[in-house]
């Protein structure tokens, strides 16, 4: 990887285990200063790759090279804080590694521990147990950077932390002069500290000593040159490397279109903005749900401390989402995104202002906790809980080992102990019975965790195809700004705001913005969607017509009245001798279906309009 002397090195490393060799004849040089990111699929070996360089795991042959008095961290990928240790004994406790062995060291120095803490933004005196995932990340990263190590060899750091931390991160490992080696899934943060590309596939390393922005190019040229070696060997090798390259090609042009597709669906939900105030997966979408999923009008939320004292999660917040919309939660740890995800799901009242939720919603919900998952069970038995081989898949049944291979597991990981997966592994099991479940809309709260890029890639073009609205709660900054049309951003101190767009577009808008504003802004008149030049006039009443008004209140009873009709025609229609009974009968039957549905629609999107024009009055927004 570079001409100077090497500070850590691999030669001929192999390494199996039972039957399975997870590299062979691998060689690679790390050195000083370089930040080299680790990229590969899951099951690859990064992770064991990791801990031999750090001397942890033995090779089977070959050789591994440290400087004398080279100290190497490494910060693997779930690390807790003990039950009841406080964060400065954990950060003081001897735990690394000099010229890979163990050193029983004294305890580092408390100032340093200290120090190291507060950078982090943690409280030393603060005990193991109760932390959050983010909090455990950091104390691990506060831990192993405060004894100033030669070489930081890091496995997914940026898992459970919020978009301040890992920027502070990223910030931290620009700025510090030993050796890095960092496996992530998170593409903006390994462009933004990487000088040079390590790729694990096939039992081997290649090595590009440039930055992770040119990965994607660089693999695809290898593939090319595999095609044109292909072509010299046999006509089977030749297929499946053309595989191959098609399927990274096609991935390319896929997220080409992606991109112009959310462009659009970004400008039409800017459209309805204006005038507002303030894996092989499929996701099968459910029910047709309402046009409007989701309405908060002047919502606030706030909650009371211990110590009496009021904690504001959102104050006067108002906006509206549409079916078909993709939206974004972003906010740091403790901002309240729960808090906020469950007032957009109605599942808690605010304290004051409104929050209407669409008819017909159907939602199936991934929780980053996982606590839906029984690790003393296997994934057949998390997706069969009630017994037999068959999953229902979206209203048909499947095999469930051959759904989960769907999502890249074997028949002996569908019969293991759910204990033994990784992290990566169990993120895909929550995710093949969430997308199991026909929905409407589809809640997602950091489903990116541990997942390799291949598998984001899957979900990406999974989540691109679903027709149901989407909301997102992810620190992933790239895979939000592939799949949003909005973000919701919980800036702290009750403020959020919304911006049409992705992080990038998030991040444009704040500093286009005037010093001291936070609020996205957003034009000062309100849609009058049908109402007429009259109602603009100065001096007009700042309320709706009678008419308009006994319009609006009749329409939730027209609505009621339509889908009680639907379900009764859907009813009659299922009767397997129907047809044959009475096929005129079946035939007016599935006419006026298609007739109520049209009418619901159409009383669903006059309610909108109306429900809109009296906000808009009672705001004085129309004047």
């Amino acid at each position: 990887m570079s001409s100077a002397p090497p500070i850590l090195a691999l030669r001929n490393a192999r390494l199996a285990f039972s039957d399975k060799v997870l590299f062979e004849d691998l060689t690679v040089h790390l050195g000083r200063g370089q930040r080299a990111a680790l990229v590969g699929s899951n099951g690859s070996g990064k992770s064991t790759l990791l801990k031999c360089l750090a001397g942890i795991i033995d090779l089977d042959s070959g050789e591994r090279f440290v400087q004398p008095g080279t100290t190497i961290a490494w910060v693997p990928q779930d690390q807790e804080v003990p039950a009841g240790e406080s964060l400065l004994d954990f950060v003081r406790r001897p735990d690394q590694t000099r010229d890979g062995v163990r050193a029983e060291k004294a305890l580092l120095e408390r100032h340093r521990a200290e120090h190291a803490l507060i950078q982090a933004g943690l409280d030393p005196e603060r005990t193991g147990g109760p932390l959050s995932g983010g909090e455990n990340r950091r104390a691990a990263l506060a831990r192993a950077l405060a004894r100033d190590p030669d070489v930081l060899l890091l496995d997914e750091p940026t898992n459970h932390l919020d978009l301040a931390a890992i920027e502070a991160l990223e910030t931290t490992l620009r700025g510090f002069p030993g050796t890095v080696l960092v496996i992530s899934h998170d593409r903006s943060f390994l462009e933004n500290v990487s000088t040079a590309t390590l790729w694990l596939q096939r039992r081997s390393l290649l090595v590009m000593n440039r930055r992770f922005s040119e990965f994607e190019a660089w693999s695809e040229e290898i593939l090319d040159r595999e095609i044109r070696t292909a072509e010299r060997l046999n006509k089977h090798i030749e297929r499946e490397t053309r595989w191959l390259h098609r399927g990274v090609t096609a991935r390319r042009k896929r997220n080409q279109g992606r991109l112009r597709k959310l462009e659009d669906l970004r400008e039409a939900r800017r459209q309805r903005q204006v005038g507002r105030s303030s894996v092989a997966m499929a996701a099968g979408e459910g029910p047709p749900a309402s046009q409007m999923v989701a309405d908060l009008h002047r919502v606030s939320k706030s909650f009371t401390g211990n110590g009496g004292s009021e904690t504001p999660i959102v104050r006067d917040f108002t906006t509206r989402i549409m079916r078909g919309d993709r939206v974004g939660l972003i906010g740091p740890n403790g901002s309240g995104k729960t808090t906020m995800l469950r007032l957009l799901l109605g599942e808690l009242e605010p304290d004051s202002g409104r929050v209407r939720l669409g008819r017909r919603t159907e939602i199936s919900y991934f929780d980053q906790a996982r606590r839906d998952i029984d690790a003393a069970e296997t994934p057949w038995r998390f997706l069969c809980p009630d017994g037999g081989d068959q999953v229902n898949v979206r209203g048909h049944l499947r095999h469930v080992v051959g759904y989960l291979k769907e999502f890249m597991f074997d028949e002996d990981d569908a019969k293991s102990a759910i204990a033994t997966l990784s992290g990566g592994q169990r993120n895909r099991l929550m995710l093949a019975k969430v997308l199991a479940r026909p929905s409407n809309l589809l809640v997602l709260d950091e489903p990116t965790n541990d997942l390799d890029m291949d598998t984001l890639d899957r979900l990406l073009e999974t989540l691109d195809a679903y027709d149901g609205t989407l909301i997102l709660v992810s620190h992933d900054r790239d895979f939000v700004d592939k799949l949003v049309t909005s973000l919701i951003v919980l800036e702290g101190g009750g403020q959020v705001s919304e911006y049409i767009g992705g992080y990038r577009d998030y991040l444009r808008q704040r500093r286009a913005a005037p010093a001291g504003a936070v609020k996205a802004k957003r034009p000062a008149k309100e849609v009058d969607a049908g109402s007429g030049p009259d109602r603009r006039r100065e001096g007009s009443p700042r309320k709706l017509s009678y008419k308009d008004q006994r319009e609006l209140d009749g329409l939730p009873g027209r609505i009621d009245d339509l889908e009680a009709e639907i379900a009764g025609l859907n009813e009659r229609l299922a009767a397997p001798d129907f047809f044959v009974r009475d096929p005129d009968g079946f035939a007016a039957g599935a006419a006026r279906l298609q007739a109520a549905k049209a009418e619901i629609e159409a009383a669903e999107a006059r309610w909108l309009e109306l429900e809109s024009l009296r906000e808009s009055l009672e705001a004085g927004k129309i004047d």
